[in-house]
């Protein structure tokens, strides 16, 4: 069972309309559709179609230029304490740190309280937040590992890690960018064994993913994306040949395991 996380009714993930920009590059346009409790969301795209600027959107490091993106109520960065957590992929981060796996988790929850003016973890504080956080790894099977160097787990353990750190802070949202990236099958397994449970808990995902098949085994949602929203909604309507070719391209090279994936589904 995952730890459990405050409740809320209604959508978890709101957009109207909404346009991302860097600066004043636009970088996305056009994203209308909602992600409610218990659900995840496949962001599904070609690179550089707005995959990873959706998710920092959520998390409020992309500007809205235009239209409405609303997280668990409010607007982006302004969500309350712990409600949202990020799943970087594991190649963003430096293996050489010298933390442990207990010392990654709990700096997820110290970060989040930080993040929001809360005391120090000290005494009790510090004694509940190392219950939490062993609650998680319990739950993404790395019990057994809490003081093993992060660096020393192999990809997907510390992706799991990763995600352990994000159900520390008991979200309502998760964003994963790219989660699946060079896993082995068990490592594979493993996370769509989390991810289930963490819908069953009531938590909402939102992944970001290359990968047709994750996308239609895990997701009950997709977006297609290109620059601009293709398409949003239930996976079995938007991950469909014909969408599938204006988000990559009719006969683009590389593409046709796509189209057959698509077709085979």
């Amino acid at each position: 069972m995952i730890p459990g996380h405050p409740e809320g009714g209604g959508a978890v993930v709101r957009c109207d309309g909404a346009a991302l920009v860097y600066g004043r590059t636009v970088a996305l346009t056009g994203v209308t559709g909602e992600v409610g409790p218990g659900t995840a969301l496949a962001l599904i795209g070609p690179n550089g179609s707005g995959k990873t600027t959706l998710l920092r959107g959520l998390l409020g490091m992309v500007d809205v230029a235009a239209g409405r993106i609303e997280v668990c109520g409010r607007a982006p960065g302004r969500a309350r304490r712990g409600s949202i957590g990020y799943v970087p992929q594991v190649a963003d981060l430096d293996p050489t740190f010298p933390v442990t796996v207990l010392d990654v988790v709990l700096m997820g929850i110290t970060a989040s309280a930080a993040r929001f003016g809360a005391l120090p973890l000290l005494g009790d504080r510090r004694r509940e937040a190392r219950g939490r956080a062993l609650a998680a790894l319990e739950s993404v099977g790395l019990a057994e590992a809490v003081g093993r160097r992060f660096g020393t787990l192999s990809g997907g353990q510390q992706q799991r890690v990763l995600v352990a750190r994000c159900i520390a802070t008991r979200p309502r949202l998760i964003a994963l960018d790219e989660p699946f990236n060079g896993l082995d099958q068990p490592n594979r397994d493993a996370l769509l064994r989390i991810i289930a449970a963490l819908k069953d808990d009531g938590v909402a995902l939102v992944i970001s993913t290359h990968d047709l098949v994750i996308a239609r085994e895990c997701c009950e949602q997709a977006a297609l994306l290109a620059g601009r929203q293709i398409a949003f909604g239930p996976r079995e309507e938007v991950l469909v040949p014909d969408l599938i070719e204006r988000a990559y391209g009719a006969g683009a090279s590389g593409r046709d395991d796509l189209l057959l994936k698509a077709e085979e589904a």
